[in-house]
C-alpha cells in the first residue's frame, strides 16, 4: 500500500512564482522531502535506469505529516439561511431523477443540525421518500411514503408541516405512470413534531455533518427546488415553476432556485424576491436535461429551460482541500523543465511503497519581456490529457479489461491505494457510482497515476508506462543530446494562446496530446500556419475537444458526444460543455480532425506489444533526406521499452478525406500488428469481421512530413509508442537518429518549401 501521497497547487510555475505541496502521511509522523529533476521515471532495467537528479534547494529536509481526506460528494449550499422554526408552517418541492435508489439516507434537501438532531431532512433511502423532523433536544419525528422511486425516472416531490396545528403531507409523483408500477404514493395526518432551531446552510443533495463534513450525499438530478411559507397542497407545489410562480408562491417563496441560469458558473439563482443565491459545491453536473427537455432542442444555450436540472454524485469531487504543507519559492534563474517534489516516509518493502513523486513543470517567465534569448524548442507538456487519465481505474473497475489487453494485469502499490480510496475521485474514462460517466475532472486532488516510477495498465508489455511517465523517456532523450528547451503546459497555453508560442521555432509534443481546448487549437493552428514547426511525437492527438472552467482553475469538462472510441457516452440532449457551451465530443465531429492539425489522424488502438515500421518510398525524396541521414535501414523501431516496438498502443494515419495535406510525404508505416490492435469505430459505420491489425491493412501508424505555406512544417510519428523507443541501445538507434536529424533541421532558422 502507498503510504505517502500529495498534489501540487498547479502543474506550471514560472521563475519568481510559488507553489505549493499537499501531502497525506499514511504511516508515521514525518517524512523527508527533497526537489528532483525528472529526466527519465522509467524503472525498466532493460532502459537506462531511472534519472531523476536532486536539485539542492530550501525545500530539502524533514517535515511533520499527518493523515488528510478529502470530501467527496457534490451538494448545493444556500448559506445564512434563516431558522425555519420561525415560521408556523412551509413547504417544499422539487422534481427528482433519482440514480442509486438502492442506496441509504439519501438527502434531497435538509436545513439540519447533525449535533443536535434539529431541523429537518428530506431523504430518499432505498428509493423511499421520507422526512425528518427534529426538536434539537433528543426526539427526532420522521414520515415516509410506501412508493418506492425508480432509478432514471423523474418524481414531482413535496412536503408541507404546519408545526402550528399538527398537520404534514408527503407526497410522491411520477411523471411518467407505467403500467402495473406503484412509484407514486401521498401520505398526510397529524405530525406530533417540534422543528429545532437552526442556523446553519440550506443544503440540497447532502446533508451537514456532525464533523462539519457534509455527507449522506443524494445521486440523481434535481431541478427546480424551492422553499415556501406556509402550508401548501401537493397539487400546487407540484405546478410550481420556479422560473414563473403564481403570484400566490411568489409571495410566500422563502427561495426558489433556478438551475437553467447560470449554468457556466457554480452560482445558482434565487428567483424569490429574497435573491438567497446558492452554490454548487464539488462540480456537479451543469447543462443537464431536465423534466421539461423535449428533444427539439440539444444546446442548453438554444431552450436553458429544458436544461433546468443538476446531476449530483456521492463521488465528485473539485478540490480535495488539503492545506498547504511544503511551499517553494521558484528561483529566478530556474531553468525550464520537468520537476518533481521526491517525498519519502522510509524505507520500501513487499507490502509497502513509502515514497511518492509530485510532478510540477518550471515554464519560461511569464513577462515577455523577460523570455528574449528562450531556447526556440518548447515542450507541450499534455496537462489536459494528465488530468483527463487522473486516477483512471477502469482496470480496478471495468470486468474483463484483461481481455482487451490480451493480458493479466497487475496493480502496483499506487493502485490499490486508488481502490481504498475512491474519495480522490476518478478519471474521464471512468463511471460514477450511479454509472454515469464522469464529465469533469480536476487537478487540485492527487493524481496517483501520474508520477515518475508508474507503471501504468494501459502502457504495453515491457515497462507499462502511458501518459506522464511515458513522456519522460522524451526528457531524457533530450538531456542525453544536450538539447536546451521549455517547458510550456496545456493550460498556459489556453490561457495565453498564441503569444505563448509566437518566438519558438520548433514545438514538440509528447506521446498523447489527446485533450485540446478550441483556445489551444485556435493557438496552435496560428502558430502553424505563420511558420511553426510542429513534430508530433506521439499518436491519438487533437482528438477530444474539452472545456475549460471561466472561474475554478484546474479543472476540465468533456461531453463524449455520438462517436469516438469511449468508455461511457453522454445522453442525448447533453453533448454540449457547460463550461462554455461549446458541442463537446470529438474535434473531428465539430469539422476539425487532427489531420487538419498534425497532417494524420487516430485510426487503431492497442494495448499489448508493439510492432516495426517498413520504411516507404516517399523516404527516397530529395524533400526528407535530412531525416534518414545516416539512416539506411528499411525496418525501422522493432525495438522499444512500450511493447517492444515504436508502432504501438495507439495509430494515427494519413487520410486525405479528414485533412491530411495533399503534399504529405509517406515516410514509412507499420506492419505486423495482432489482432488486438483494433480499428477504432469512427473508421467504420458497419461492424465488420476483420478489425484487428492482423487482418486489415488500415490499421497502421505512417510516419510522416509535410511543408506549409509559411515555410514551417510538420513531422508526425503516428505512434504512441515511438518515444518508448528512443531510449534504446543507450540513445543510439535509428528511431532516436531519425528524431534528431529532424530537429536538428527543425531548429534552423533557413524556411522550408
Amino acid at each position: 500500500m502507498l503510504k505517502i501521497v500529495g498534489y501540487p497547487d498547479r502543474y506550471s510555475v514560472a521563475p519568481g512564482e510559488k507553489i505549493a505541496f499537499h501531502i497525506s502521511l499514511e504511516e508515521g509522523e514525518a517524512y523527508e522531502a527533497r526537489l528532483v529533476r525528472v529526466l527519465n521515471g522509467d524503472s525498466n532495467p532493460n532502459g537506462p535506469g531511472l534519472d531523476l537528479p536532486h536539485l539542492p534547494s530550501e525545500v530539502d529536509g524533514h517535515y511533520p505529516g499527518s493523515v488528510k481526506r478529502a470530501d467527496a460528494g457534490s451538494f448545493m449550499l444556500v448559506e445564512g439561511f434563516p431558522p425555519l422554526a420561525a415560521y408556523a408552517a412551509f413547504s417544499f418541492r422539487a422534481v427528482v431523477w433519482p440514480t442509486l435508489t438502492a442506496r441509504y439516507s439519501q438527502v434531497v434537501a435538509a436545513h439540519w443540525d447533525a449535533e443536535r438532531g434539529a431541523g429537518f431532512k428530506l431523504t430518499a433511502s432505498e428509493g423511499r421518500l421520507s422526512l425528518a423532523i427534529g426538536d434539537g433536544m433528543g426526539s427526532v419525528v420522521e414520515e415516509s411514503l410506501d412508493a418506492r422511486m425508480l432509478d432514471r425516472k423523474w418524481y414531482v416531490i413535496s412536503f408541507a408541516v404546519d408545526l402550528v396545528v399538527g398537520r404534514f403531507h408527503l407526497s410522491q409523483q411520477a411523471l411518467q405512470a407505467d403500467a402495473g408500477v406503484f412509484d407514486s404514493g401521498y401520505r398526510e395526518g397529524a405530525l406530533n413534531a417540534v422543528l429545532g432551531v437552526t442556523t446553519g446552510s440550506l443544503t440540497f443533495a447532502g446533508a451537514s455533518m456532525a464533523d462539519g463534513t457534509v455527507g449522506e450525499h443524494f445521486n440523481g438530478k434535481i431541478d427546480g427546488p424551492a422553499l415556501f411559507e406556509g402550508f401548501h397542497d401537493a397539487v400546487s407545489l407540484a405546478a410550481a415553476d420556479v422560473a414563473a410562480l403564481s403570484p400566490m408562491l411568489a409571495a410566500t417563496a422563502l427561495g426558489a432556485w433556478d438551475f437553467s441560469d447560470g449554468i457556466r458558473t457554480i452560482r445558482v439563482t434565487d428567483r424569490s424576491p429574497l435573491r438567497r443565491t446558492g452554490v454548487l459545491v464539488n462540480l456537479p453536473a451543469r447543462g443537464m436535461r431536465g423534466p421539461h427537455w423535449t428533444g427539439t432542442h440539444h444546446s442548453w444555450q438554444t431552450a436553458p429551460a429544458e436544461y433546468g436540472a443538476v446531476h449530483f454524485h456521492e463521488d465528485d469531487l473539485y478540490d480535495a482541500g488539503w492545506p498547504a504543507d511544503i511551499t517553494w519559492s521558484v528561483p529566478e534563474d530556474a531553468r525550464s523543465g520537468a520537476y518533481a517534489l521526491h517525498l519519502r516516509c522510509g524505507e520500501n518493502t513487499h507490502d509497502a511503497m513509502r515514497e511518492t513523486y509530485i510532478p510540477f513543470f518550471i515554464r519560461p517567465p511569464r513577462a515577455a519581456t523577460a523570455r528574449k534569448n528562450r531556447p526556440k524548442l518548447a515542450f507541450l507538456a499534455p496537462t489536459a490529457s494528465y488530468m483527463a487519465y487522473a486516477n483512471h481505474g477502469e482496470h480496478i473497475t471495468v470486468r474483463g479489461v484483461e481481455r482487451m489487453m490480451g493480458r493479466l494485469l497487475h496493480f502496483g502499490h499506487q493502485d490499490v491505494y486508488l481502490y481504498d480510496h475512491p474519495e480522490l475521485g476518478h478519471s474521464l474514462y471512468d463511471k460514477h457510482a450511479d454509472g454515469s460517466g464522469i464529465c469533469y475532472s480536476s487537478r487540485v486532488r492527487p493524481n496517483i497515476n501520474c508520477a515518475p516510477r508508474y507503471h501504468s495498465w494501459l502502457g504495453g508489455d515491457g515497462s507499462s508506462l502511458y501518459q506522464y511517465n511515458a513522456d519522460t523517456h522524451l526528457f531524457g532523450w533530450l538531456a542525453h543530446h544536450g538539447v536546451d528547451y521549455d517547458v510550456i503546459t496545456d493550460e498556459d497555453l489556453h490561457h495565453e494562446g498564441y503569444e505563448l508560442l509566437k518566438d519558438y521555432r520548433v514545438v514538440m509534443t509528447g506521446s498523447h496530446p489527446e485533450y485540446h481546448s478550441t483556445q489551444m487549437w485556435d493557438a496552435m493552428k496560428a502558430w502553424l500556419d505563420r511558420g511553426g514547426r510542429l513534430m508530433y511525437m506521439g499518436g491519438n492527438g487533437w482528438y477530444w475537444r474539452i472545456a475549460f472552467h471561466d472561474d475554478l482553475p484546474g479543472v476540465i469538462e468533456v461531453r463524449r458526444a455520438e462517436d469516438g472510441i469511449r468508455s461511457w457516452e453522454a445522453d442525448p440532449g447533453e453533448y454540449y460543455h457547460s463550461f462554455n457551451g461549446e458541442y463537446g465530443g470529438l474535434w473531428r465531429r465539430c469539422g476539425r480532425p487532427p489531420n487538419m492539425m498534425a497532417g494524420i489522424g487516430f485510426v487503431a488502438q492497442g494495448f499489448n506489444v508493439s510492432s516495426y515500421y517498413r520504411r516507404a518510398p516517399d523516404a527516397e525524396n530529395p524533400r526528407v533526406s535530412f531525416i534518414f541521414d545516416g539512416v539506411p535501414d528499411e525496418i525501422i523501431g522493432d525495438f522499444g521499452l512500450i511493447g517492444g516496438g515504436a508502432a504501438g498502443i495507439e495509430l494515427d494515419c494519413i487520410n486525405r478525406l479528414l485533412g491530411s495535406p495533399p503534399n504529405i510525404l509517406r515516410l514509412a508505416s507499420s506492419e505486423g500488428h495482432g489482432a488486438l490492435m483494433l480499428l477504432v469505430n469512427e473508421e467504420f459505420t458497419a461492424t465488420q469481421p476483420n478489425l484487428g491489425g492482423d487482418q486489415n491493412e488500415r490499421v497502421r501508424a505512417d510516419l510522416t512530413f509535410a511543408e506549409t505555406p509559411s515555410g514551417g512544417a510538420i513531422f508526425a510519428t503516428g505512434s504512441i509508442a515511438w518515444i518508448g523507443s528512443l531510449p534504446s541501445h543507450g540513445y543510439e538507434n535509428n528511431v532516436s537518429r531519425i528524431t534528431l536529424n529532424t530537429l536538428r533541421r527543425f531548429l534552423e532558422e533557413q524556411p522550408f518549401g
